[in-house]
């Protein structure tokens, strides 16, 4: 009897930290979101994703502005981003950073058609990038 509980409990441990299982975001898939019907609680999972995402991105450390680079946030009910990050391409792991984001369009694409949103259809273009001391940031004044 011990030996089968001892079973159950490490096969429900190991499914727990298997990669595609929102509780373990930093592994590759681990990106996806189980909808669980509460719309709240679904936008809660998405801005989650989203934070992960934001950690990733370092501004620091770029030598020029040509290292300077911006990614598409999110999936607007009507297309395109919400907004954009800026980040630096020296310093960042575009890769991890373009996965995690990839995950969120996704995710929010899903849950914009699940829960019926619209949204605004105008079309927002990247900001201008510039860099300040060694760190980039957007232009203001576009």
């Amino acid at each position: 009897m011990i030996k089968l509980l001892a079973t159950a409990f490490l096969t429900a441990l190991l499914g727990a930290c298997a990669p595609g299982v929102p509780g373990n975001p930093s592994e590759p898939g681990g990106g996806k979101i189980v909808f669980t019907g509460d719309q709240k609680a679904d936008w809660a999972q998405i801005t989650a994703l989203e934070d992960q995402a934001k950690a990733l991105v370092h501004t620091d450390g770029c030598a020029s502005v040509g290292q300077c680079r911006t990614a598409a946030v999110g999936s607007r009910a009507c297309g395109g981003p919400r907004y954009y990050l800026v980040y630096c391409a020296a310093t960042t792991d575009s890769a991890a950073l373009f996965a995690r984001l990839d995950a969120v369009s996704a995710a929010e694409r899903e849950y914009n058609q699940r829960y019926n949103v619209v949204s605004t259809c105008e079309f927002r273009l990247p900001p201008k990038v510039a860099l300040s001391g060694a760190s980039c940031q957007a232009q203001t004044g576009q």
